[in-house]
């Protein structure tokens, strides 16, 4: 029985047409893939039933963190994306966050392919513990009235890092794996797939589909 660490995620043309592909970093092979309309837990679920079918083991998974699909590997080593992570962070912060309690937490963000877990959570204590008081700090909404937090985007920052960490350092808490801290291999194979079939507008579903497996079984 073939053993693999997978990198699992998924990249869409337009509205309600993709695919979905689980894809080996050791063997820098492409396991699996399978077109999608929508990237739900259910394609997820049919993709790892697919590929333990024909009798390869997970050992450990590579996501992106969308919610949800962490259940479909639950008894699984699960690493989150540090790019997805940052670029979550990054949205909620921006790149130059104005205050400064945004811009000590995004310091905390971009230490995270260079530090430990425990090194990781006690800068997040630290500075949740730093700004509680600015954190908490509530406006009335004149219209509704009711109070909400000022500071709604620094909240959900702090939160999703919270929520995320204990996906974020299995790589090292399972070194012989060998699990990537990113889904940039694959990031880069549906970039070289999307390069591909740009040069080839207006295919009939079933050449395109023809295509991309010629691409992906490279």
């Amino acid at each position: 029985m073939e053993k693999a660490v997978i990198v699992a995620d998924a990249t869409f043309w337009g509205r309600g047409y993709g695919v979905l592909v689980f894809r080996c970093p050791r063997l820098k092979q492409n396991l699996h893939w399978q077109e999608i309309t929508t990237e739900t837990v259910e394609v997820y679920r049919q993709a790892r039933a697919v590929l333990e079918a024909r009798g390869c083991q997970l050992q450990a998974v590579v996501l992106d963190g969308r919610p949800g699909i962490r259940q479909v590997f639950a008894d699984l080593p699960i690493q989150q994306c540090h790019f997805h992570q940052m670029a979550t962070i990054t949205r909620y912060l921006t790149r130059y966050p104005k205050l400064p309690a945004g811009q000590e937490l995004r310091h905390i963000m971009l230490s995270l392919p260079h530090i430990t877990q425990q090194l990781f959570a006690q800068r997040l204590a630290q500075w949740q513990q730093t700004w509680t008081g600015f954190l908490n700090e509530r406006t009335l909404n004149l219209r509704t009235g009711r109070r909400h937090y000022t500071h709604r985007r620094l909240w959900a920052a702090y939160r999703s890092l919270t929520a995320n960490l204990p996906y974020l350092f299995t790589y090292q808490a399972h070194p012989q794996l060998q699990i990537p801290n990113t889904t940039n291999g694959l990031d880069g194979t549906f970039s070289h797939l999307k390069r591909l079939l740009s040069a080839h507008h207006g295919l009939r579903r079933e050449r395109r589909l023809r295509l991309i497996h010629e691409i992906l079984s490279r």
